[in-house]
């Protein structure tokens, strides 16, 4: 048999770490999910998922991703249910994530949350931009000779 998800998604809050009773370590955390298609009104939805990790990842997770990170996630779809204080039996399907990827640069995910965060735009923090040509958002001048194709 076949389980297998790979997910990528914004984490819609701060991941939470917890530890069992046993000292092993657990993070929860909740991962939008865009759809590959557009609704009637011409916006794209997205799914919100639960996840869960495990051990010394879930400690990791918990370190360097945030609210808003952008994280791919492979793991595998689990189920499980408990019973409440109330008595009524609840079912929950999580993905149980056992590799994530930290899909963007650490400077380029806090000046989005330092724009999203602040009513102010911040854009002068051109010293710490990932840009992998350097250009710090200038134009480039590229010729037709320059392309290898």
């Amino acid at each position: 048999m076949i389980n297998r998800t790979v997910l990528v998604g914004r984490l819609t809050r701060d991941p939470e770490l917890r530890y069992t009773n046993s000292g092993v370590a657990v993070t929860t955390f909740s991962l939008a999910v865009n759809r590959q298609f557009t609704n009637q009104n011409g916006e794209r939805e997205a799914d919100f998922i639960s996840c869960v990790i495990w051990r010394k990842a879930a400690e990791n997770f918990a370190n360097f991703a945030h609210k808003g990170s952008l994280v791919g996630i492979d793991g595998r779809i689990q189920t499980r249910n408990y019973e409440n204080n109330q008595g009524t039996r609840v079912y929950v399907t999580e993905v149980v994530a056992d590799n994530f990827s930290l899909l963007e640069s650490r400077s380029k995910s806090e000046n989005r949350q330092n724009r999203n965060g602040n009513s102010q735009n911040n854009n002068n923090n051109h010293g710490n931009d990932a840009s992998p040509f350097g250009n710090h958002g200038d134009q480039i001048d590229i010729s037709s000779d320059d392309l290898p194709f």
